[in-house]
């Protein structure tokens, strides 16, 4: 444990913050220590459309371009003031590497993120909004208490008007 922890250094975050810009190389592995963070991008309109929440417990980056060091095409940002654990992508992968018990670490995230993606792509498909809320509160019932209705709608892919409806009516 202690050369894990000596590879990770610990950051505070403010509300709102970028952490990896649009066109950025990841370079890095977030985890959440306390809060959230999300990756999202914006469309043509300017409107945020955004794929993942990690939150407390959880890592979050734009994996694939951590992966391949290509631009992700996608935004990090805190959601609230956070405290986040980072490493390095050849610190992560040197861990990986020397420690067993950490290459389980790193095959979780890869099934939960392929995971998460399956579900929304499959669970999605057809589904009108009341159907994405409803899918959403069984998958991850305090998700719509953590975030806003803005960040909520932009991952559900509707209205923040339409969520705010369907929220009053369950």
């Amino acid at each position: 444990m202690e050369i894990i922890f000596s590879k990770f250094k610990l950051i505070k975050v403010p509300r709102r913050r970028i952490l990896v810009d649009f066109d950025e190389v990841r370079k890095n592995h977030y985890f959440v220590n306390k809060v959230a963070v999300r990756v999202y991008t914006l469309n043509r309109e300017g409107l945020e459309k955004t794929r993942y929440f990690a939150f407390k417990g959880e890592f979050g980056t734009a994996l694939p371009s951590l992966i391949d060091q290509n631009p992700a095409f996608e935004y990090l940002q805190t959601i609230e003031k956070s405290e986040l654990l980072t490493i390095s992508k050849a610190d992560f992968y040197q861990l990986v590497d020397q420690i067993p018990e950490f290459t389980i670490v790193y095959r979780n995230i890869l099934e939960k993120g392929f995971i998460i993606a399956q579900k929304r792509i499959y669970g999605f498909q057809g589904f009108d909004a009341m159907e994405k809320v409803k899918w959403v509160k069984k998958y991850y019932p305090m998700f719509l208490f953590r975030v806003s209705n803005k960040m909520a709608a932009s991952f559900l892919g509707i209205a923040p008007a339409t969520l705010s409806r369907i929220k009053a009516k369950m």
